[in-house]
């Protein structure tokens, strides 16, 4: 941290301008998608730089410019970038097939507060900690269950859960790889052979009972809402929308926390999932959702 950098862009349209400032931090996690893991720094980034490199010192292209944190819509000084070495992988496959494959395990998982690491007798806040398994998974076939917490994966230690997805989606398909899992105190390790993550229009095809939303979604909890400075303590945030989804069509966005479906209050997923399912078809669901400093009401399509 505290290198300089370049960032090049096109913001408001004015081609190749060039802003300069140093790394602020690295391993940033905003509520952008499951990989997050940005560098943050202070040169100025605004609409239209999405897309342009971060420079070092040395010419070498370490970032690509991708979002900042704003209340006035433009630079205050707080933008991110991915990390190149995340970037060059999905370009290689691009380049190669023209689409991007990422390793599937099959868990959701959450952070493991304090409270949580003397429940589950971890000793120390790690690992990620299963919350549900998907039906026909690697993860499932391997034995894991809700309520294990994983502590390493492929030989990396995992501290966060929010490192746990980047590793997975990083695997080939295929690719047998060990797991350490504690459970009821005791610590063991299981080979698991990594699936495929199917697309967007795959996983709406094949979806179960549970609501097909486009949205990848996230229970608030105060330890969340404290890492990433949210106004609420309760809700659901809104991790990932896909494209011509509901979700999508309705306006909502990543960051967002869905607060009422309906007008009856979501506290997290099963709420908001149980409420889904009780709308009657045809007739538009009516959210309340928290967006940086204000909340809206946004209409979504059954």
């Amino acid at each position: 941290m505290g290198e300089s950098v370049m960032a090049i862009g096109n913001p408001y349209g004015l081609e190749q301008t060039v802003t300069t400032g140093i790394i602020s931090a690295k391993g940033r996690v905003i509520g952008e998608g499951p990989y997050d893991d940005f560098i943050q720094t202070d040169a100025s980034i605004n609409p239209g730089n999405s897309g342009g490199p971060l420079i070092n010192a040395r010419g070498q292209a370490i970032g690509i410019n991708a979002a900042i944190v704003t209340q006035s819509g433009g630079s205050v000084g707080i933008g991110f970038a991915i990390p190149i070495n995340l970037a060059k992988p999905v370009l290689t496959q691009l380049a190669a097939s023209g689409h991007v494959v990422r390793g599937y395990l099959g868990v959701t998982v959450q952070p493991v507060t304090a409270d949580l690491a003397k429940s589950f007798k971890l000793g120390a806040p790690r690992g990620a900690l299963v919350s549900s398994v998907a039906d026909g998974s690697p993860a499932l076939k391997a034995g894991l269950k809700p309520g294990d917490v994983i502590v390493a994966y492929d030989g990396h230690a995992i501290s966060r859960s929010d490192e746990l997805p980047r590793l997975v989606a990083e695997t080939p398909v295929n690719r047998a790889v060990g797991v350490t899992l504690a459970r009821d105190g005791s610590t063991a390790t299981v080979t698991i052979t990594i699936g495929q993550l199917a697309d967007a229009a795959e996983r709406r095809a094949t979806a179960d009972a549970r609501p097909t939303l486009g949205l990848a979604l996230q229970t608030v909890t105060p330890e969340l809402a404290k890492r990433l400075h949210l106004r609420v303590q309760t809700g659901v945030i809104v991790r990932g929308v896909e494209e011509d989804s509901p979700a999508a069509n309705a306006g909502l966005q990543p960051g967002d926390v869905i607060g009422e479906i309906d007008r009856q209050p979501v506290a997290n997923i099963d709420e908001l999932e149980r409420a889904i399912i009780r709308r009657v078809p045809g007739t538009p669901t009516l959210l309340l959702v928290h967006r940086d400093n204000g909340d809206l009401y946004l209409t979504m399509d059954s």
